[in-house]
């Protein structure tokens, strides 16, 4: 029987009933009086009845008080005294668990934050949860400290985590409050630890002063002054302001001034402001273009609208480097991700280093790709800098004696990345067209063929990337140099023939390293490769047989493999997946003599055209 025709269930009849709103405000009545109450609760001297049942059911802390064999859970005890717990506090907590309901954005602060105490008290996750969220919402400098003083003690680390974000960006402010003089002793070292909390160190060390005062109770103050970065401050703030304090012994006072003096400035272990995942060479930040001809281009944004003539910033490249495109930022930042845009409207490339400075004398090179050829977007990843300069310098361009940069990016990223010899290690496929990687060699009917991520549309005509055995390679530029150890291809298989190839690697294109030699084995279909770290900006596939005819045939190619079934290098034999097996089952079989003999298709006998190379 069907469910429209259930006797029980007319068509169009209600099917599901709901009246919790009903149930919160008839549970909720019952908050005030003493009707039916079975215990009451004395906190700061007031009354507060209760029903032992409903409390039982809503929350296990007082399941276990209660109903555990405790000594409240006696039918003769009829009063259980709270200690340290505040009575309007517990009126909002009675409240949540008879009717699920509570508001807090009339509430005092400090009833908030003792609100939250039971929440966490009482192990109801989600009333902890719930508030943490709204006091995220509603911190100001003048209660930061408090709000993180309490997700310290109850471990709240999302709540600690944004409390941390806030000061460091209000971090003068939170200086100066009342309540940054309220803090414990560890919360207080979390905060002024920080490289991201962003204040001058004399304004640190004056605050600590004055915590100290108000604190004198506290043990061990010089663990609290050893906090203030003192090499950061001038001679005459050391000898002015934090020697009269007498806080600071002379002796470290002294090594301050020798580190100062002896190392070099961007050694030295500044602060400065952490805005994760956002570009803050922005004019919103007060970024701006020092250095450089047509500087208003490199960061109004645009990355699509720039040609021969517009759109991007420009230095003459001299052997010296002493011309750059240099940004000066709005103030210092903690930094370790680049992007930049090398102009690319035609095939050439450029090589380049990038530096990082406070006070544009001591410069650290954080990215150097002056050996390498590069193109495009650049995206580039460095141990976390704090610095107010970057500078960008040209060292090589394959056209001409001048370097382009149309966009500039920098930011603090938290995504995970891996470096070694400061070269990116990728862990997804940057042979592709969106990551701004190109084939620069090789036979196709449509660009990039190779690297377009299209596996099973390729038949006799269309879909694969050639050359002629004997002339010319697959020749893949990467958009800029990564460590690679492996490679994955696919070889033109409709139908049952094979081939052998080997693989180098270069940055440059002069020096060639070989990585992959299957010149002795048969190989079709997919071909699933591994081998010894290298770096490499190009990627050279030559074939040197095909049992059809003179002409090698690829498919599909990735860098590095995407699979986690790898084949060593060195390794014997066919190599085979099912992913390539299924694919040519399910590809109509086309017989070899009933196709037109196009230059260079799988079936043809005779030579690609002479013009090997796609022209970009």
């Amino acid at each position: 029987m069907s469910s429209s025709s259930h006797p029980l269930r007319p068509l169009g009849s209600v099917c599901e009933i709901d009246h919790v709103d009903l149930l919160s405000e008839q549970l909720g009545a019952l908050i005030p009086g003493e009707d039916y109450s079975d215990v009451t609760f004395v906190v700061e001297e007031k009354r507060f009845p209760a029903h032992r049942v409903i409390l039982a059911a809503r929350c296990h802390y007082f399941r276990a008080l209660l109903y555990g064999g405790m000594k409240e859970s006696q039918p003769q005890v009829e009063e259980v005294c709270l200690e340290e717990t505040r009575a309007e506090a517990f009126s909002m907590l009675l409240g949540y668990i008879y009717t699920g309901r509570v508001s807090l954005s009339a509430v005092r602060e400090e009833v908030l934050l003792d609100f939250l105490g039971l929440a966490h008290r009482y192990g109801l996750q989600l009333l902890e949860d719930s508030t943490s969220e709204f006091l995220r919402t509603v911190l100001t400098s003048h209660n930061v400290c408090s709000v993180f003083d309490v997700a310290t003690l109850y471990s709240l680390s999302t709540l600690s985590a944004a409390c941390c974000s806030y000061m460091d960006r209000h971090a003068p402010e939170v200086l100066a409050s009342d309540g940054f003089l309220t803090l414990s002793k560890a919360a207080l070292l979390t905060v002024v630890r920080r490289d991201s909390f962003a204040s001058s160190e004399r304004e640190i060390f004056q605050a600590l002063c004055r915590w100290c005062r108000q604190n004198s109770e506290v043990e061990d103050i010089e663990e609290v002054m050893s906090c203030v970065r003192l090499p950061l401050m001038t001679l005459t703030e050391m000898l002015n302001v934090v020697r009269p304090s007498g806080l600071v012994s002379p002796d470290h006072l002294l090594d301050a001034i020798k580190l100062r003096s002896e190392s070099r400035d961007m050694d030295l272990n500044y602060r400065g402001m952490l805005n994760p995942e956002e570009n803050i060479a922005t004019m919103k930040y007060g970024a701006q273009v020092v250095k450089g001809e047509l500087k208003s281009a490199l960061l109004d944004g645009d990355t699509q609208n720039y040609d021969l003539d517009h759109g991007f910033s420009r230095h003459p490249i001299e052997e010296d480097g002493r011309s750059c495109i240099q940004v000066k930022l709005g103030q210092a930042f903690i930094i370790n991700h680049i992007r930049i845009l090398l102009w690319d409207k035609d095939s050439r490339s450029y090589s380049y280093y990038i530096e990082v400075s406070m006070d544009e004398l001591d410069w650290v090179r954080v990215v150097d790709h002056s050996k390498f050829l590069c193109r495009s977007w650049q995206n580039l990843y460095f141990p976390p800098r704090v610095c107010r300069y970057v500078r960008i310098v040209g060292t090589h361009n394959t056209v001409n004696k001048v370097f382009h940069l149309v966009a500039f990016e920098c930011m603090f990223t938290q995504r995970p990345f891996t470096l070694e010899k400061g070269l990116l290690v990728p862990s997804e496929n940057v042979a592709t067209v969106a990551a701004c990687a190109s084939v620069t060699e090789g036979v196709s009917r449509s660009r990039n063929a190779l690297l377009n991520g299209d596996t099973r549309n390729y038949d006799w005509d269309s879909g694969y990337t050639c050359h002629q055995l004997g002339s010319g390679a697959i020749v893949v530029q990467l958009a800029q140099p990564y460590i690679i150890s492996s490679l994955r291809l696919l070889l033109w298989d409709c139908d049952e023939r094979s081939y052998s190839y080997y693989i180098e690697v270069s940055t440059n294109q002069q020096h060639w390293t070989k990585v992959v030699d299957r010149t002795k084995v048969s190989c079709r279909s997919w071909q699933t490769l591994k081998f010894d770290k290298h770096p490499a900006s190009f990627i050279r596939i030559m074939g040197t047989h095909n049992t059809a005819n003179e002409v090698f045939h690829c498919v599909h190619f990735e860098c590095p493999a995407q699979l986690d079934t790898e084949v060593n290098e060195g390794s014997p034999g066919n190599l085979w997946s099912d992913s390539s097996m299924s694919n040519q089952q399910n590809r109509p079989s086309r017989p070899v003599q009933s196709h037109s003999m196009l230059p260079s298709s799988p079936s043809s006998s005779s030579s690609p055209p002479s013009s090997s190379s796609t022209q970009h």
